[in-house]
């Protein structure tokens, strides 16, 4: 993260906030995801599903496209100060994808009649959130510059080299 006086983000960041918003209301989503699951797996299923292609579009799309920025956008951003705080996006995208991951997963196992490991899954989706929301501790975005480097790229491999004729 970095920090800046800037009042509009560049398109490779975002404010700060947008993100913690959204992690707030995904620790929100998945606690309604558990308390739910105590009476009907099925409904844990649905809500988990929902809040999966919520993460799927956050990972796709980034931030600015993600559902909850988009509410943040509208409704909470105008009420805020400017800008005071921006972060890289890759990271971010990152961060919904492993949570996509952990809520596909989930999904899945509440569906295929396998409660525990649904559980598992959308409680360790829930601490993520929760950590992000909370104290700023986005642990996707922590992982992002491990994984990034096995990232295969153009310049990774050597150029091709011309067949003989």
């Amino acid at each position: 993260m970095s920090t800046t006086t800037s009042t509009s983000a560049r398109p490779d960041q975002v404010d700060v906030r947008g993100p913690r918003f959204a992690a707030w209301v995904t620790t929100a989503v998945l606690i309604a995801t558990l308390l739910v699951s105590a009476v009907s797996p099925v409904g844990a299923a649905v809500i988990l599903g929902v809040q999966t292609v919520v993460f799927a579009i956050g990972a796709w799309r980034g931030p600015r496209q993600h559902p909850y920025g988009l509410i943040f956008r509208a409704l909470v951003a105008p009420r805020l100060g400017p800008v005071t705080e921006l972060e890289p996006v890759p990271p971010l995208k990152f961060a919904q994808l492993v949570g996509f991951v952990f809520a596909a997963v989930g999904v899945v196992a509440l569906a295929a009649g396998i409660p525990l490991l649904g559980l598992i899954a959308t409680g360790f989706a829930l601490v993520a959130a929760f950590l992000n929301a909370a104290f700023g501790i986005c642990l996707g975005c922590q992982i992002y510059p491990l994984v990034a480097r096995f990232r295969i790229t153009p310049d990774k491999f050597p150029p091709p080299r011309p067949h003989p004729a």
